[in-house]
């Protein structure tokens, strides 16, 4: 019962907001009494946790299955922002921006996390196109690195708009790719740009 009521609260908090969301409606939408929610979970914020780490566990799987499919770098990169489009496209307001401003603590919790995963996912996708000609060779990785990631964070944590943050993290994508890449990866870049994610 503590997993369903995790997996209900999850896509609940994320089709409609983590404010928005009480326990009323998540004990209505299962067909459950309030009563039982708390059994499990003190309050609402403990359940936000719970939720968020569940949701991390899903990005993880979910991200190593992408890069486990041998796409090449760039493409890589493509495929982990459509998996991010499918999983967010109901939202209109931003997940992390909703954290950051109405739960901090849980935030914080999340943003260790994360910076540990991106870092490391963006290491390794680097290196990837390195080896693979798309990106150039005398890159300042750790540089890269960083910048990214301070992108794509600032876009998270200060729009509203979840699609308007997509949009502009499509653009942060295109740009950290043609600041890295080889003339072949600027070939394969054009490429997947004619394939736009929706």
């Amino acid at each position: 019962m503590k997993e369903k009521i995790i997996n209900k609260a999850k896509d609940m908090f994320l089709k409609l907001g983590f404010k928005s969301i009480t326990m009323d409606d998540i004990a209505g939408e299962m067909c459950i009494s309030k009563k039982t929610i708390y059994k499990y979970f003190a309050n609402k914020e403990l359940l936000i946790q719970e939720s968020t780490q569940v949701l991390r566990k899903e990005v993880h799987e979910i991200i190593t299955d992408i890069i486990s499919r041998n796409y090449n770098a760039i493409e890589e990169n493509f495929q982990i922002r459509k998996m991010f489009a499918d999983m967010f496209q109901s939202t209109d307001t931003s997940p992390i921006y909703q954290l950051k401003k109405h739960y901090p603590e849980v935030y914080e919790t999340v943003l260790e996390y994360q910076i540990q995963e991106c870092e490391s996912c963006f290491k390794q996708n680097i290196e990837k196109g390195i080896a693979q000609g798309l990106y150039r060779k005398d890159l300042n990785i750790e540089a890269y690195i960083k910048l990214y990631y301070a992108l794509i964070f600032s876009i998270n944590e200060n729009t509203r708009s979840e699609r308007e943050a997509f949009a502009l993290e499509m653009e942060a994508l295109e740009y950290h790719t043609r600041a890295m890449a080889t003339e072949k990866g600027i070939a394969e870049l054009e490429k997947n740009l004619l394939n736009p994610i929706t």
